[in-house]
């Protein structure tokens, strides 16, 4: 208990108070409400009209992201888009040339299980490894049938090399046009079947054989695919080049892979200076960019694979 002296006006003398330690306890707690409640009034009320800096930072990093997540969906898609198509690629790739499936290897399966790998108990973990050694085991024995195949086609007496050459000098990727596929003609401004790859060279730059064999026929023409040459490499292949300026041989003639015949040129219905090639087997068109992995780096012929997936637009 606690006492304080007050003046009894009664009595005309002072006398002692008396105070519970309740009511001190009490008006503590009033004070320490009121007090906290005003501090969570001012704090509500600064951070609805008053931000700081690192608040007013993350304001403009959400305004950007709502922005540009539109934009990121459709790039998205688009890549998505991208590698079905080569994964597309990669399958007829084996078809046409080793006549066999692509072996399916992922190597980025594993990412989403070893992210949460603190978590995971040890049996799980070796119980894993042991299945994607089955699955890699595996995969490398169809990585191997597939070349006994390859190699025992190669050694077959009567085996014809498919034209695996680029027809032209120091190209790049970013020569690739439009491969086989329905595009956009320049001239008419419609979707037409493409049935060859457009190689964008300068006018006058040499054409050469992308393989051994004959020259089956010679077309000179304002038309169409213009001045074309046709060979025959045996096994049902066929190459043929179009929209030539010149050419310098004949039909029937015996020609080597790299032997010159022709010039870059615009005959024939030729928006701009560039070379139409095709690739047949028994008058099946294939899609030439699957026979130019021979002729440059990984990363080059990866880049000329979505070259010619993304041109929407023909050059004929």
């Amino acid at each position: 208990m606690n006492s304080q002296y007050i003046f009894d006006k009664d009595d005309i003398k002072f006398r002692k108070k008396r105070t519970s330690v309740w009511a001190v306890i009490r008006k503590i707690l009033v004070f320490f409400v009121a007090t906290v409640s005003m501090a969570v009034l001012y704090y509500a009320v600064f951070a609805v009209f008053f931000s700081t800096d690192e608040e007013q930072r993350l304001r403009d990093e959400n305004r950007m992201y709502e922005r540009e997540f539109p934009a990121l969906e459709e790039k998205e898609q688009l890549v998505s888009d991208v590698i079905e198509g080569l994964m597309l690629k990669d399958d007829r790739i084996y078809e046409e040339i080793f006549h066999t499936s692509a072996p399916n290897m992922d190597p980025l399966s594993t990412i989403g299980f070893l992210s949460g790998m603190d978590s995971i108990p040890d049996s799980d973990i070796v119980l894993y490894a042991d299945r994607k050694i089955t699955g890699v085991e595996a995969s490398a024995e169809k990585v191997e049938e597939n070349f006994r195949r390859v190699m025992q086609a190669l050694s077959d007496s009567g085996f014809v090399m498919p034209p695996m050459s680029n027809p032209l000098d120091d190209f790049s990727f970013a020569q690739t046009g439009a491969s086989v596929g329905d595009k956009i003609n320049p001239f008419y401004k419609v979707s037409i079947r493409h049935n060859g790859l457009d190689m964008i060279a300068p006018a006058g730059q040499p054409v050469h054989a992308s393989a051994d064999g004959v020259v089956s026929n010679i077309t000179r023409s304002r038309k169409g695919l213009g001045n074309v040459v046709e060979i025959d490499h045996g096994n049902g292949y066929t190459t043929r080049y179009a929209h030539l300026a010149d050419i310098e041989v004949s039909k029937g003639r015996k020609v080597k892979k790299g032997t010159r015949i022709g010039y870059v040129g615009v005959s024939g219905n030729s928006f701009a200076p560039h070379l139409h090639y095709e690739v047949l087997r028994d008058t099946v068109i294939l899609d030439p960019v699957n026979h130019m992995f021979a002729s440059v780096g990984p990363e080059e012929y990866a880049n000329m694979l979505v070259m010619s997936v993304v041109t929407g637009q023909s050059m004929d």
